[in-house]
């Protein structure tokens, strides 16, 4: 099997570093080679936080280049359009349909830009969500990132068993079942 790319980008604190490791942790469960990298813009301000996920029968390195992304998610408008020429022709983009206002737009030197879904879907396959507001529905709106990434396994080759085994070993034990069902709900999408 080829390597296989993964890429999530999100704002720091949306758990970009939970999400890549439960997904470094379902390849390795089910015997792939996986390399896990991680950049941290200035995180605690909200900056990007970009990290990659390679897994396959060999990996030699774990970034991945521009261009080469299997499946891009996104946990945030702006960072899906920041980093979507990472994506293959043929990748999945997956967004969760949410705006965080980056310091320029707070402070009023720049504007968020508007149809950021719509670019995408010009020259990518866009599957959105906003996981946000379902992750309110249920209660527990810190679960927003299960929600995409249950999206996103539809563009991965792994069974629902399989991630909710890798839930139950990744996520607090207070949180598990929340967490399945926040996967479900995009998973069902």
């Amino acid at each position: 099997m080829a390597a296989k790319n993964i890429m999530i980008v999100g704002v720091g604190g949306q758990g970009t570093l939970l999400t890549s490791r439960i997904l470094g942790g379902l390849a390795i469960g089910a015997g792939y080679d996986v390399k896990l990298s991680e950049v941290h813009g200035m995180a605690q301000r909200g900056g990007s936080v970009v990290t990659f996920v390679r897994y396959g029968e060999e990996v030699a390195e774990p970034i991945v280049e521009e261009g080469q992304a299997d499946v891009l998610i996104a946990f945030e408008r702006l960072e899906a359009l920041r980093y979507a020429h990472f994506l293959k022709k043929d990748g999945a983009l997956v967004v969760n349909d949410w705006r965080i206002d980056p310091m320029p737009v707070v402070i009023g030197a720049a504007q968020y830009p508007e149809g950021i879904l719509e670019q995408l879907r010009e020259t990518y396959s866009v599957y959105s969500v906003n996981a946000t507001d379902e992750a309110k529905k249920l209660g527990y709106s810190r679960t927003f990132n299960l929600i995409v990434l249950g999206l996103a396994a539809q563009h991965m080759d792994f069974t629902r068993e399989q991630w909710y085994e890798v839930i139950e070993r990744t996520v607090p034990p207070k949180t598990v079942e929340i967490n399945k069902q926040a996967f479900d709900v995009g998973y069902s999408l």
